[in-house]
């Protein structure tokens, strides 16, 4: 497939300045989109990753794998020594490798002598001010780039810390999962793994060098619509890692199964109603736009929105969402960053969001480690679904 017709079937082909960027080899030494010169210029490129869980752990192990100079930082003690021990293992749709990396655990960043050029943040959301203001005490100035690398909308969380003028965003369309140390699964196929973009829209050249990296992980596209593309991003996690969260099921199982799949229309219906009352043009969600969740969500073209999820649905290989892999973890979620924020953001907005709001209830009103999945969980969110 040519770039062209990715960008075209990915939707970059909606705004003229937006660019999509594949790889051209499958040799890990040769950094695709670059000659030779580029290759060498890619490697004094130095990149460290803050948090190394899933998404961390294949973005990390790809680039490493093709060549890339990569630090991977975590607080997981166990999973370090792995990696330190034996490699990163990845598996999954991306093939299986063992790939030797260097990893530390935070405070063994104190031994890092020469600074980063980009630093990937990709903690938990409730985590991102500490791991912002840590990655900030190693990264080049004043140059050097902060990439807010997570689920949910922290750019400005970052921005706030880092100042905006060192920050680009990227929103993640790849899926990974982690159950043990060491450990990464890719779980998707999707065309387009990733969207980078400056917050105020521009393309820039270091938005561009940082998506011809990227590409040694997946076909990434420059976007000048960052924040559209997180709405996007964000009605996608809405309408997913909740439901699976509470009932246990995988990301393909929520949107093929009947009711909860009308739940999850719901949910991104109220996403995107909320986005759009905060100014952005919401992107479209698996190639369906935006619109047709919402008219789903009214009863128009349901059974058409609903065979297309399904649809998509093969692009996920039995994947689960990683709110999903925290309850099971027995870890603090997300979902005040996600559903929630919807929430907060729909009440500041005047739009109401009764499905998200009781998603949150659902989810918090128990303790954190203590929410026990099971599709039973799910009852009170089919129950307000319109007869």
């Amino acid at each position: 497939m040519t770039i062209r017709s990715l960008a075209e079937r990915c939707g970059a082909h909606q705004c003229c300045a937006d660019r999509v960027y594949s790889g051209r080899s499958s040799n890990p030494a040769h950094v695709h989109g670059y000659d030779e010169g580029g290759s060498r210029e890619a490697m004094s490129y130095r990149i460290g990753i803050i948090g190394v869980g899933a998404i961390g752990g294949v973005v990390g192990g790809m680039l490493t794998r093709a060549g890339h100079d990569v630090t991977l930082i975590d607080q997981w003690p166990d999973h370090v020594e792995a990696m330190k021990k034996v490699g990163l293992r990845l598996s999954g749709t991306c093939g299986e490798h063992l790939i030797p990396v260097r990893a530390l655990l935070i405070h063994e960043l104190q031994s890092v002598a020469e600074p980063f050029d980009a630093v990937f943040v990709s903690v938990k959301s409730y985590d991102t001010e500490w791991a912002v203001a840590l990655g900030l005490q190693y990264l080049k100035k004043p140059d050097g780039v902060v990439v807010d690398f997570q689920n949910g909308i922290n750019d400005e969380r970052v921005a706030a810390v880092a100042g905006r003028e060192r920050c680009l965003g990227c929103v993640i369309t790849i899926g990974a999962g982690m159950y043990e140390p060491g450990h990464a699964i890719r779980t998707d196929r999707s065309q387009i793994g990733f969207k980078i973009g400056e917050h105020d829209g521009k393309v820039t050249e270091r938005a561009e060098r940082l998506a011809k990296i990227m590409c040694d992980v997946a076909p990434t596209k420059v976007t000048t619509n960052l924040w559209g593309e997180r709405w996007s991003k964000l009605s996608v996690n809405c309408m997913a890692n909740g439901l699976a969260g509470l009932s246990g099921l995988g990301s393909a199982e929520v949107r093929t199964r009947d009711g909860v799949r009308r739940v999850a229309i719901h949910l991104a219906a109220e996403t995107i109603k909320v986005g759009r009352a905060r100014g952005h043009e919401v992107e479209p969600i698996w190639g369906i736009t935006a619109q047709r969740f919402v008219d789903a969500a009214d009863g128009r073209a349901l059974g058409e929105v609903e065979r297309d999820m399904a649809e998509r649905a093969k692009e996920l290989a039995g994947g689960r969402p990683s709110l999903l892999q925290d309850v099971m973890r027995g870890r603090r979620t997300e979902v005040q960053y996600l559903n929630g924020y919807v929430s907060e953001q729909g009440r500041q907005a005047g739009v109401p969001t009764p499905f998200n709001d009781k998603l949150v209830e659902l989810i918090t009103r128990v303790p954190p480690g203590t929410l026990k999945p099971d599709p039973r969980n799910l009852d009170p969110l089919v129950a307000m679904l319109p007869k």
